[in-house]
């Protein structure tokens, strides 16, 4: 049997319980596809990730990242929190205060900045694109939108690793006090093969610029705690739009806490319109997988 070292991490959060939880097995060389599935259904865990050795040298390390039902090209809270616990385990060091992360969805940087428990990591997610600007009353969302008070911006469909529909609502309180429509959401998912409905309003609040929610619609159907992906489309299809709050291309957003969570992502987009996605990370648990077969 083969032990290999195993975290459990809060990612986008400076305490336990607050982001959004990752499973890491650092120690991934000889698992075949199937048990890495397998692992991942048993964590019953957003996502799990597998850490394997790079196969270039430039890049740090390999990362391949696994839902409980599928493997997932790219998501932003998972490669966050991987390269903490590769720091954390000093199977890497940052270069000029990068790393560097190999999967399918290529070689992306991730910066590294600060020490400790004041540390933050942001990944340059994959570049994100419009897909398709609609109106309230399309039919496929009418359902969908049933209720919300709608604000300025028109809804989109963005597509940057994973496809969501972003919808600007009123304002804060009408996005915290919002209740999705699971059965619309679903259907909205499966017809236009996205992830379902992104939500996002203005905030007053000192320490966030936006607050945002983020409605899973398909293969399940679930509110998500913390997503870096998700906001990474949302910072992109603000900056096309003249729209990102503040003056300097940086700013914070507060996620979950409608399902018991508190986390804080920070986004910032850059001279080159790339974005970055990113957060604090609170390792929770320390141990050794002992995995025999599937």
């Amino acid at each position: 049997m083969t032990r290999r070292r195993y975290l459990q991490l809060d990612v986008f959060a400076n305490r336990p319980g607050a982001g959004n939880p990752l499973a890491v097995v650092l120690d991934a060389e000889g698992l075949d596809d199937a048990t890495m599935q397998a692992i991942a259904r048993w964590t019953r865990l957003p996502e799990t990730t597998f850490v394997l050795p790079p196969a270039s040298a430039d890049a740090d390390y390999r990362l391949r990242i696994f839902s409980p039902r599928r493997e997932v090209p790219f998501a932003g809270h998972p490669s966050v929190g991987t390269a903490h616990a590769v720091l954390e385990a000093g199977l890497a060091t940052p270069k000029d205060g990068l790393l560097v992360q190999d999967g399918i969805a290529g070689k992306l940087p991730l910066r590294v900045e600060g020490t400790g428990s004041r540390r933050t990591i942001a990944v340059r997610t994959p570049r994100a694109q419009i897909g398709e600007i609609a109106s309230a009353t399309d039919p496929r969302l009418r359902e969908a939108l049933q209720g919300l008070s709608l604000g300025a911006l028109p809804p989109v469909l963005m597509n940057g690793g994973r496809r969501w529909w972003l919808v600007e609502l009123a304002d804060e309180a009408a996005l915290r006090g919002a209740t999705p429509d699971w059965t619309a959401i679903g259907e909205l998912a499966n017809d236009t093969e996205s992830m379902g409905l992104c939500v996002f309003a203005r905030s007053q609040d000192p320490v966030y610029y936006l607050a945002v929610r983020a409605w899973v619609g398909a293969p399940s159907q679930f509110e998500d705690a913390a997503s870096g992906a998700a906001n990474a489309t949302l910072a992109a299809w603000l900056a096309s739009q003249n729209a990102l709050p503040g003056s300097s291309g940086h700013y914070r957003i507060s996620q979950g806490r409608e399902v018991g969570h508190d986390a804080i992502i920070e986004l910032r987009v850059d001279d080159q319109g790339d974005v970055w996605s990113g957060g604090r990370v609170v390792t929770v648990v320390r141990g050794d997988l002992d995995w025999i077969g599937n």
